[in-house]
């Protein structure tokens, strides 16, 4: 029997992003499914980043190659989210629609210089 999202725990929402909407780019996601994906993502990556730096620091070759190995393995896999922060550095760095909108006129109306320097002579 399975649980409606309401009693979903940390693990279940980790489940259901990572077994069910890996690759499923339609819809929308709660923010509990993101931030709790985020969070567990987190905790089960940490240790191992640790264990490779507690096995370089230590100088045992082994821990730090499995510690970064699996540490890789993980990050790798999870790769996917990290095409939304791109997407809106895109976003945040492309111009916006020249017209009037509901929030009002253009603040960057052609023909008129914004600022002194930005006239041609």
């Amino acid at each position: 029997m399975e649980k409606h999202e309401s009693n979903y725990n940390m693990i279940d929402w980790w489940k259901k992003v990572v077994l069910q909407n890996y690759a499923n780019f339609n819809g929308r996601a709660r923010r509990a499914e993101y931030w709790y994906f985020t969070l567990a993502n987190l905790l089960f990556i940490l240790p191992f980043y640790i264990l490779g730096f507690v096995g370089a620091a230590s100088k045992s070759t082994a821990i730090s190659i499995l510690g970064f190995a699996v540490y890789a393995i993980l990050a790798f896999g999870m790769l996917i989210p990290l095409v939304g922060p791109i997407i809106l550095l895109v976003w945040f760095c492309t111009d916006g629609d020249r017209h009037t909108n509901n929030f009002g006129d253009d603040p960057k109306k052609p023909g008129t210089p914004e600022f002194d320097f930005e006239q041609k002579v």
